[in-house]
C-alpha cells in the first residue's frame, strides 16, 4: 500500500477543488487533488453548469433560426431531436475535461484518480481504479465534493421516463411533454430550454412565486415569458405519488390534480456528497442535506479539515465555488481570508436573468429610502439590430446619496452585463453612485448603454420629488 505526504490534500476536482489546489502550489504547498470520476471538472463540467449552458446556447441558436425572417430563405423552420442537440454539449465538455486537465501538470499538483476515505484527520486512504489503495497524509484536507440531486425515497429514479438534472443529459428519445417538479433555477432554466424545443412543459412549483429570491419585477417578468413560451406553471403544489407507466409518468398531487407527462424531470433540491467519505473517523457529522457546516474561514469542526464549494451549500454558485477555494487556499497559508458574499446571481434561463445586491422587497422592509431607473432593451439600437428585444435593466439606488444599491437584469446577456453595474457598486464611496453612469460615455450601439438610460430615468424620477 503506497503512501504520500502533501501539505494539502484536496478531494475533488470541481470549480472550488480545483481554485484552491492551484491557489496552494502557487503560494508553495505540495499540493494534491483526489477525484472520482475518470475525468476532472467535477459536477459543473460533466453534468451541471457546462452542459445545461451548452445545452442552451445550442437552443437559442435554434430559436434564432426559427424565429428571424432573414433564415426564411434558406427553407423553412426545423425541429432537432433532443440527443441531436446533445452532440455540441459533448464536444464542450471534452474541450473542458482537456483544458482542466492541463492545468494540474502545469502547476504540479499531483492528480489522483479514485474515492477517498478519511481514515483519521490527517490521512486518507484512496480506492484507486484498478483496485489497488493508496495513502495519503496531509497536514490540511479541503472538501470540495460537490453536490448531486436530492432523490426521495417513494420516487422510481430507475424508470426509464423518470429523470433527475443529472440523468437528463443521457435521455436518448425527445418527449411531447414534460413534468418539471421544482421550480428553483435549474427547473426554470430546463423549463425554458425544453419549451423552446417545442416540448410541453408542466413546471410544478411548490412555491408562491418562481425564485422568491428575485426582485419581484424580474420575477414576473420569467412567470411571463415562460407562460408566453407555452409552459404551464403550476404554483402552490406538492406531490403525492409519482406513477410511473410504460408510456409516461402520473402525478397524483396532494390538492387532488392528475398530471400526465411523456417524462418527469426532478429538481427539487440537491444533496452534499459526502456519504462515502467516512466522515465518522474524524467525528464530522453532515447536516440532512450532507452539507458540512465552516466557520468564516471555511474550516469545519476539525482543525485539519476545510470544506468549500456546493458541499457547505448556499450560495451554490460555480462563481462563488472558484473564489471560496483561493479564499481557503489563502487562510491555510496564513495570508488572511475572504468571505465570498454578495456574488452576482446568474440564471440561464432564456431570456437569462442576473442580479448583484439589494432587490425592491429587501429595501422597503429595511426603510431605505430609494429610487428605479429602467432601461427596456427595446429602445437600445444595439437589441433591435440583434433582434433580442426583450428585456430591462433596473438600477436600484439611495434618493439622498446616489449610492447604487441593486442591478437587476432580464434579457439576452444578462449575466455579461451586470458586471458593468456591479464593478461601480462595488467602488468605494463616492464612486459607487449611479451619476457615473451619466458622466461616462458608452459605445454605441450597445448594451451597456442601457445603463445611461436606466441612470437618466432613475435620476429624472428624484428630480421630480
Amino acid at each position: 500500500m503506497a503512501e504520500q505526504k502533501f501539505d494539502l490534500v484536496v478531494i475533488g476536482s470541481g470549480p472550488a477543488g480545483e481554485a484552491a489546489a492551484m491557489s496552494a502550489a502557487k503560494k508553495g504547498m505540495r499540493a494534491a487533488v483526489i477525484e472520482k470520476r475518470p475525468a476532472v471538472g467535477g459536477n459543473c463540467t460533466h453534468k451541471g453548469t457546462i452542459p445545461s449552458k451548452a445545452l442552451r446556447h445550442s437552443v437559442k441558436q435554434l430559436m434564432r433560426y426559427n424565429t428571424q425572417a432573414v433564415f426564411r430563405a434558406l427553407g423553412e423552420p426545423r425541429r432537432l431531436t433532443f440527443p441531436q442537440v446533445m452532440e455540441t454539449v459533448h464536444k464542450v465538455i471534452n474541450y473542458q475535461v482537456e483544458m482542466h486537465t492541463s492545468f494540474y501538470a502545469r502547476n504540479r499538483v499531483e492528480l489522483i484518480i479514485g474515492e477517498a476515505r478519511f481514515r483519521d484527520a490527517h490521512t486518507v486512504e484512496v480506492l484507486l481504479q484498478d483496485g489497488a489503495t493508496e495513502v495519503l497524509k496531509a497536514e490540511k484536507f479541503i472538501v470540495a465534493t460537490g453536490s448531486r440531486p436530492y432523490r426521495p425515497a417513494d420516487v422510481n429514479f430507475n424508470h426509464p421516463r423518470v429523470y433527475d438534472s443529472d440523468t437528463i443529459l443521457d435521455m436518448q428519445h425527445t418527449p411531447h411533454s414534460i413534468m418539471i417538479y421544482g421550480a428553483g433555477v435549474i427547473g426554470c432554466e430546463y423549463a425554458s430550454i425544453f419549451a423552446a424545443l417545442g416540448i410541453k412543459v408542466d413546471l410544478i412549483n411548490t412555491r408562491d412565486s418562481l425564485l422568491e429570491f428575485l426582485d419581484d419585477e424580474i420575477s414576473d417578468a420569467l412567470s411571463y415569458h415562460l407562460r408566453d413560451m407555452g409552459v404551464t406553471v403550476r404554483h402552490r403544489e406538492e406531490y403525492a405519488k409519482v406513477v410511473p407507466t410504460d408510456n409516461g409518468v402520473i402525478m397524483e398531487m396532494q390538492s387532488g390534480k392528475r398530471i400526465h407527462a411523456d417524462a418527469l424531470l426532478w429538481c427539487n433540491g440537491r444533496s452534499g456528497n459526502t456519504g462515502s467519505l467516512g466522515l465518522e473517523n474524524v467525528g464530522l457529522e453532515a447536516n440532512h442535506r450532507g452539507q458540512l457546516k465552516v466557520d468564516e474561514h471555511y474550516c469545519t469542526e476539525v482543525d485539519s479539515i476545510y470544506a468549500v464549494g456546493d458541499v457547505i451549500g448556499w450560495p451554490s454558485l460555480a462563481s462563488a465555488s472558484y473564489d471560496q477555494g483561493r479564499a481557503v487556499a489563502a487562510a491555510i497559508a496564513g495570508r488572511g481570508h475572504r468571505v465570498i458574499e454578495d456574488a452576482p446571481t446568474g440564471i440561464y434561463t432564456l431570456p437569462e436573468i442576473s442580479s448583484v445586491g439589494q432587490t425592491e422587497s429587501e429595501l422597503t422592509a429595511a426603510r431605505v429610502p430609494y429610487e428605479v431607473g429602467r432601461a427596456l432593451f427595446k429602445h437600445t439600437a444595439r437589441a433591435q439590430i440583434s433582434g433580442e428585444r426583450v428585456g430591462m435593466l433596473k438600477i436600484l439606488f439611495h434618493i439622498e446619496t446616489h449610492e447604487i444599491l441593486g442591478i437587476h437584469c432580464f434579457g439576452a446577456e444578462a449575466a455579461e452585463i451586470v458586471h458593468i453595474g456591479q464593478a461601480i457598486m462595488k467602488q468605494p464611496a463616492p464612486n459607487n453612485v449611479i451619476d457615473f453612469f451619466v458622466n461616462t460615455t458608452f459605445n454605441y450601439p450597445t448594451m451597456a448603454e442601457a445603463y445611461r438610460s436606466a441612470a437618466l430615468d432613475g435620476l429624472n424620477r428624484v428630480m421630480r420629488l
